[in-house]
């Protein structure tokens, strides 16, 4: 059974930086894909990150590109997402999600890590 845990969220400035961990456990995951996702209130959820265990290869929405950086160590088995030069906009509930290699749904996710932004 997968198990994914989020923290590090918070309350940060406009212009700060946080640093949210994942960490995962249950199975190996060297052909899983950890994707970070978030939800503004009033809003749908919206991809926001992901990283291929194995392999390494990320991909980011556009929004969040050169701002938000994704990795993972895979003796930790967890997984970062660094965010600098945060704005109000990125206040969200912050998910991290599992999704096997191939297959397009995330069938596992966490219980979420809130972020709020101050102007």
């Amino acid at each position: 059974q997968v198990q994914l845990v989020e923290s590090g969220g918070g309350l940060v400035q406009a212009g700060g930086s946080l640093r949210l961990s994942c960490a995962a456990s249950g199975r190996t995951f060297s052909n899983y894909r950890i994707g970070w996702f978030r939800q503004a209130p009033g809003k749908e959820r919206e991809f926001v990150a992901s990283i291929n265990w194995s392999t390494g290869t990320t991909t980011y929405a556009d929004s969040m590109k050169g701002r938000f950086t994704i990795s993972r160590d895979n003796a930790k088995k967890m997984v970062t997402l660094q965010m600098n030069s945060l704005k109000p906009e990125d206040t969200a509930l912050y998910f991290c999600a599992a999704r096997i290699v191939g297959e397009f749904e995330y069938r596992n996710w966490g219980q979420g890590t809130r972020v709020t932004v101050s102007s």
